[in-house]
């Protein structure tokens, strides 16, 4: 019965174990969960979602502080049109995140980042180009492009120096979006050196409607070797989306998948960056408890558990400190909502909003509790200890599960004794 190290990823000329782990913002794929995935020979992601933020809380910057304090004067305005990023600061919150990430490397593995094109940042392009390339400057591996089709995103990079070297791919949910994307960068003699296909159990946003349960991640799999082998291109897909054991696994990689990408069962390691009490409400969570809903201002469905403090919260938009949501016109669906429900609750404290979220505030703070589907199986891969709490594992037994376990079986750790008080 084979295991996942049987298989081997290649990218390029080199042999990676066939295990990416993904990159879940706003830094809850931390640095430190990247790097233990790249020590074990696989592929760790960073996000760069909210870099500023990340920064500020890691490195002691203060690009939050000082964007704040220079639209201080808009807080209490309806339009948040005039709230713009300064691209140099920018690139240097992602060249610090990024750059000291590559500076602890160690290992055989690789370390990614994570680019949502839906951060659109009141100026989609600039953003994304200053994104990219600073991420690039700051010596990364590779860039993984989700969340958007990202028909654009190659040629805003085409004239960097590392624009063939650095291993750039794609997350598509369909093979018709794959299509779209190669037709799109069709004359910049480059092709993406991997594609992540993730299907309707992935956590957070979905490449779905709500009619998500009516699809199937192997079957898109196969629509997208078959159109990979029509048209003779050899590029590498990881499946992603639900992917529990190593068994899962195995039942890709059997079928031709170069590797396959998890990140549910990390959430529950101790390299996460989701705060300790949340991960406790991950595992304690039911499947009745898992639900995808609309009030990602992004327009995409998201799945999150029933219970985050996200859903009905009406804060008021953060825009001044964050603003990542925010359209070419400065626009973002929340702050729609938000003014709605103010007009028309005028003498009420407090403002609830039901149909949207205010997705910047509340990822920062670890209050919108995405997850993927299999979330309700966490709590039989560890222990329930005397007090309550569950066991909370380390990133090593987890890839380590992944690579070497057969026959749907899932490895529990050595159990912890609470000390004696």
């Amino acid at each position: 019965m084979k295991c996942v190290d049987d298989f081997r990823l290649r990218l390029g000329n080199k042999d990676y174990v066939p295990i990416v782990v993904g990159g879940m913002g706003v830094d809850i794929s931390t640095s430190e969960l990247a790097l233990e995935t790249c020590r074990l020979g696989g592929i760790g992601h960073i996000s760069d979602a909210m870099v500023q933020d990340v920064s500020d809380r890691k490195f002691d910057t203060s690009f939050v502080k000082e964007k704040t304090k220079t639209y201080k004067f808009n807080i209490n305005n309806m339009d948040k049109a005039v709230v713009q990023f300064d691209l140099a600061r920018l690139a240097e919150a992602t060249m610090l995140h990024v750059g000291k990430t590559m500076e602890a490397k160690r290992g055989d593995g690789l370390i990614f980042v994570n680019c949502m094109e839906k951060l659109t940042m009141n100026s989609p392009k600039e953003t994304l180009r200053t994104r990219l390339v600073a991420a690039l400057d700051a010596g990364v591996d590779g860039i993984t492009m989700s969340a958007g089709l990202h028909l654009g995103s190659f040629a805003l990079i085409a004239d960097h120096p590392r624009f063939h070297h650095a291993k750039l791919g794609i997350i598509v949910s369909s093979v018709r979006a794959l299509q779209l994307f190669l037709r799109k960068i069709s004359r910049l003699n480059r092709l993406p050196d991997f594609v992540i296909v993730e299907g309707p159990l992935a956590g957070g946003h979905l490449g779905f409607g709500l009619d998500w349960a009516e699809y199937d991640l192997h079957t898109i799999m196969d629509e997208i070797h078959a159109f990979l082998r029509a048209e003779n291109l050899q590029i590498p897909l990881i499946a992603a989306g639900g992917i529990f054991t190593g068994s899962d696994a195995v039942g890709f990689l059997e079928k031709g998948a170069g590797g396959v990408q998890v990140a549910t069962r990390f959430t529950m390691t101790h390299e996460c960056g989701l705060p300790d009490s949340v991960k406790q409400e991950y595992i304690r969570a039911t499947e009745d408890d898992i639900i995808v809903n609309g009030i990602s201002p992004t327009g995409y469905p998201m799945r999150m558990l029933r219970s985050t403090p996200a859903i009905g919260s009406g804060i008021r938009p953060g825009c001044e400190s964050y603003g990542y949501l925010l359209d070419a016109t400065g626009n973002c669906s929340y702050i729609n909502a938000y003014n709605r429900e103010v007009l028309a609750n005028p003498d009420s404290k407090t403002i609830v909003v039901m149909d949207k979220t205010c997705l910047c505030t509340h990822m920062r703070n670890f209050n919108c509790w995405t997850c993927g589907h299999t979330t309700y199986r966490l709590k039989d891969t560890t222990h329930k200890l005397d007090d309550g709490q569950y066991q909370i594992l380390s990133a090593e037994h987890v890839f380590k599960d992944y690579q070497f376990s057969t026959d749907n079986q899932v490895a529990l750790p050595a159990r912890e004794e609470l000390a004696v008080v």
